[in-house]
């Protein structure tokens, strides 16, 4: 039951899914319970996975034997989970690009990035990014809609496991007195780590069996390096992390796992 109401915690923080009324007084709040609802973040992948995933199948399906069929289902399923977290992720991206992109100097770049006004480099990266997101889906589906359901199913969920891993290296160095999700952002346990872990089994697997071995572990792999730049990124320009700097991480990642499954499949 503790693990169900930290799962609940983690879906009324990270979504837009209504988690209210008495079901908000069961599952209760506090700090710690925040906290320990971090291990559960690749679980509220599963639940973008399965509104993007279900959005694609039912478009593409309709839409075949249309060319453009993957290219409609690509926007509208990235339309999809962008209304099922509100943005939580892709405005992290923004400020992450504005902050960074916007000054040399760490405490500039910090201050820049609490501003919730969007600049031109957050524009551009939002741009970018969704873009590279629909190309990269309607690609997938050009191939086959059980690969472009495997990317969003296995991308979903594992770019929402790395961003953990930077909690549990980096300092967090964002403004703690004003941060609702500063208990996120504590140093995450061994434990915790492996119940994340654990979110990611059952999705892979199934994109395993969707795709080809080889495609997986590419977008694996390529989802991985590139949460390790950001990583890396972190750590040289801020000396840490924030909140933003999470959600750009996610969304890194995701993209990168499309990347990866799309030039494996290219080399195939």
């Amino acid at each position: 039951m503790q693990a169900l109401r930290h799962y609940l915690l983690a879906v009324q923080f990270f979504t837009r899914l209504p988690v209210t009324g008495r079901l908000a007084d069961w599952v209760g709040f506090s700090p710690a319970m925040l906290r320990a609802s971090a291990a559960h973040l690749p679980g509220v992948g599963w639940l973008a996975a399965a509104v993007a995933a279900g959005v694609y199948a039912a478009l593409y399906l309709a839409l075949a034997p249309n060319p453009l069929g993957p290219l409609v289902a690509a926007v509208f399923c990235t339309v999809a989970t962008v209304l099922l977290t509100g943005g939580f992720h892709e405005d992290g991206l923004a400020d992450v690009a504005d902050g960074l992109g916007g000054s040399y100097e760490r405490e500039r770049a910090l201050d820049i990035m609490k501003d919730s006004r969007v600049g031109a480099f957050g524009a551009m990266a939002l741009v970018l990014a969704l873009l590279a997101k629909v190309s990269l889906l309607a690609a997938l589906g050009a191939h086959s809609l059980a690969t472009a359901l495997a990317a969003l199913v296995g991308g979903h969920v594992l770019s929402r496991l790395w961003p953990l891993f930077i909690v549990r290296r980096l300092p967090h160095v964002g403004d703690t007195a004003r941060s609702k999700s500063k208990p996120l952002a504590d140093q995450i346990t061994g434990a915790a780590l492996g119940v994340a872990m654990a979110w990611c089994v059952a999705p892979l697997a199934l994109a395993w069996h969707w795709s080809s071995p080889a495609t997986i572990m590419a977008a694996c792999a390529l989802s991985a390096l590139g949460a390790a730049w950001m990583a890396r990124w972190f750590s040289r320009r801020l000396q840490g992390f924030t909140g933003d700097c999470l959600g750009a991480t996610q969304q890194i990642a995701e993209i990168g796992f499309y990347l990866g499954a799309a030039l494996a499949l290219g080399r195939g």
